[in-house]
Formats: C-alpha cells, sequence, structure tokens
C-alpha cells in the first residue's frame, strides 16, 4: 500500500455542511397576498360606502345600497376573524378592525334602529329575504308534503303504521269519533299558551339542527310530515271531519312558519355542503344571519296560529267561519310577502 492511500485513509472526512430547510415563509407571504387580493375590492367599497354615508349615518343610501352595506359589513367581519387567527398581520389587523368598526357603527346609529328598525324589518326586509331565500322554504315544503302524502296513504292501507309514527292512540280516538280538539275549550288560554311553546319549539328545532348539513331539518320536516299526513289520512278514511275543520282555521300560519324555520335551516346547511366561492366558516357566518332573520320572521306567524288554534279553531262555530279565518289568512301571507319593497329612493346627491 501506498504512502498516499495511507495517509488518505488517515486523514478525516470533513462532515457535509447539512441542507437548510426552505422556510415557509415565502408560501406565508402568497397566501397573505392572495388573501388582500381576493378581498380588496370588497373593502374598498365599503370604504366608498362609508364615505357616502355622512356622520356615519345611513340615511343617505339607497334601498339597495343600505342591503349591500350590510353584506359588506358582515363579510369585513368574517375577514377580520380570519386575520386574527390565519394571517396575524398587525396592520392588516388593525386596518379591518378600524373598517368593521367603522361600519358596525354606522348600522347601530343610524336611524334606522330601534322600533323603526323592528318595524322596517317586518315590513320590508323580512318579506324580501324570504322571496331571496325562497327556494329553501319550498324544500321544506316539499319535504313535508312528499312524507305526508306517503303516511297518508300508508295509514289508508296499513293501519298499524300509526303506530310506528307515534299516531295509535289517535287511530283509536278516529276509530271511535271522539275529537280530543274538544279538550281545549276546558281551558283555552293555558292551551293556547302551550301550543304557542310547542309550535316555536318544533320552529327552532327544525331551524338550528340545520347546522347539521341539512339533515335535522330534513328529519324534523320528514317526521312532522309523517305524523300530521298520517292523522290526516286517517280522518279521510274514517270520514271523520271535525279534526280537520279544526286543523284548517290556524294550519295556514302554522305550517307555513314551521317551512320558513325549516328553509333556514336548509340555508345553514347549503353552507357547509355549497358554499360557492367563500370558506365553509365565511358563507356559514353569512348564511347564518339570513336564517335567523327567517326565524325572526316566522315567530310571530306562531304566535297568531297559537291564538287561532287556542280559541278559534276548537271553538263550537259553524264550519264556514273556520274555513273563512283559513281563507283570510292564506291571502294575508300571499299579499304579505308577495308585495315589493315601494319605499321612496333617496335622492341626496351624494347618494347617486
Amino acid at each position: 500500500m501506498s504512502r498516499e492511500s495511507i495517509k488518505g485513509n488517515l486523514t478525516p472526512k470533513t462532515p457535509k455542511t447539512p441542507k437548510t430547510p426552505k422556510t415557509p415563509r415565502l408560501s406565508f407571504m402568497a397566501r397573505e397576498h392572495d388573501f388582500i387580493e381576493r378581498r380588496r375590492l370588497n373593502w374598498k367599497r365599503l370604504e366608498d360606502m362609508l364615505a357616502l354615508a355622512r356622520k356615519g349615518q345611513l340615511k343617505t343610501l339607497h334601498r339597495e345600497q343600505v342591503r349591500e352595506f350590510g353584506h359588506l359589513y358582515q363579510r369585513t367581519a368574517a375577514d377580520l376573524a380570519i386575520a386574527r387567527q390565519e394571517i396575524r398581520d398587525s396592520r392588516l389587523v388593525n386596518y379591518l378592525n378600524n373598517l368593521a368598526g367603522r361600519a358596525h357603527g354606522a348600522i347601530y346609529r343610524s336611524k334606522s334602529a330601534g322600533m323603526k328598525g323592528i318595524w322596517e324589518f317586518y315590513r320590508y326586509s323580512g318579506p324580501a329575504l324570504f322571496r331571496e331565500t325562497f327556494r329553501y322554504t319550498l324544500a321544506a315544503f316539499l319535504v313535508f308534503m312528499i312524507f305526508g302524502a306517503a303516511s297518508g296513504a300508508l295509514m289508508c292501507y296499513d293501519e298499524d303504521f300509526a303506530n310506528a309514527v307515534g299516531a295509535g292512540p289517535v287511530l283509536e280516538q278516529i276509530k271511535h269519533g271522539k275529537n280530543w280538539t274538544d279538550e281545549i275549550n276546558k281551558a283555552n288560554p293555558i292551551a293556547s299558551t302551550n301550543i304557542m311553546t310547542h309550535n316555536a319549539q318544533v320552529a327552532i328545532y327544525s331551524f338550528a339542527t340545520g347546522i347539521f348539513a341539512g339533515l335535522g331539518t330534513l328529519y324534523f320536516m320528514a317526521f312532522n310530515g309523517l305524523q300530521i299526513g298520517g292523522v290526516t289520512g286517517l280522518c279521510i278514511k274514517y270520514k271523520f271531519t271535525p279534526v280537520l275543520i279544526f286543523m284548517c282555521g290556524h294550519g295556514v300560519f302554522e305550517l307555513s312558519a314551521i317551512f320558513i324555520a325549516g328553509g333556514g335551516g336548509f340555508l345553514m346547511g347549503s353552507a357547509l355542503l355549497m358554499p360557492g366561492n367563500l370558506t365553509r366558516g365565511e358563507a356559514l357566518l353569512e348564511r347564518g344571519v339570513k336564517a335567523v332573520k327567517l326565524l325572526a320572521l316566522c315567530l310571530p306567524m306562531l304566535g297568531i296560529a297559537g291564538i287561532i288554534e287556542g280559541f278559534i279553531s276548537p271553538a263550537h262555530i259553524p264550519s264556514g267561519f273556520k274555513f273563512a279565518v283559513a281563507i283570510v289568512c292564506a291571502i294575508v301571507l300571499v299579499v304579505y310577502f308577495s308585495t315589493p319593497d315601494r319605499r321612496p329612493k333617496s335622492v341626496d346627491a351624494t347618494a347617486k
């Protein structure tokens, strides 16, 4: 072995310098840039509308601009939450916090607050929101009707199905011609209050369980359809009309309110299934606000339905009067929800 080879073997090798791992800083900056670019126009639009709203007031804005203003405020509030959790750029967070705060102040200092705001919601904004989200209310109605029709048909052919949907005791009373609704007349005010409470619970459950991708709302619409459809089918089979006449008076307001609450549940569920261009969290925040407003819209209807069910529906009065009440209720709902917003638009020069 040569001296050179021995020297080479004895000479310690210089260890290789480990490669420095790539820093995630560039990807983080790219994500922050993308976050800002995708939302920058919305923030600029909100800035412009705040400039139009003199002294933080919304009175100078058109009706459509006020709705857009509220939508932009909700989006900016959601962007602020995301920026705090994910971006963590203090300058961006401060900017969004200031922008959302100014928009919040403009909304809650506006003259539309208080009782006037409640009036304008139920008179204008509520019906407009119902029309905007009508497909979700229609979905709740169709689920109820499909399961209700199926239940009614099954009851006519197989009465054992009544036990499956919890209508066994009702079946026996219908067979014996016993009108259990007469019990309400023994304590109308208490019964009316209990009915309102029960109906409100059904509406709230139908709405709130929509958070589970709409599955909870689907269950409540289907279950109520099975029960009411089954009882209706039994009454038709045995020609037991007192219960059918009892339901017609209050049913218009009561069922319509349940469908609207169910529509709110499906609206929330759609945020998880079909968020569109938004993240699921952003879509849930945006649609959740609308869903809560739909629930608020249906609660007065349930109150009116409870009064009718407690005092008019069980009363021993001509059936024609109860049918008339149902027709009037239907006309009121159609006119209320279909009448467009005819408020005069602002002519303020700054809002043009």
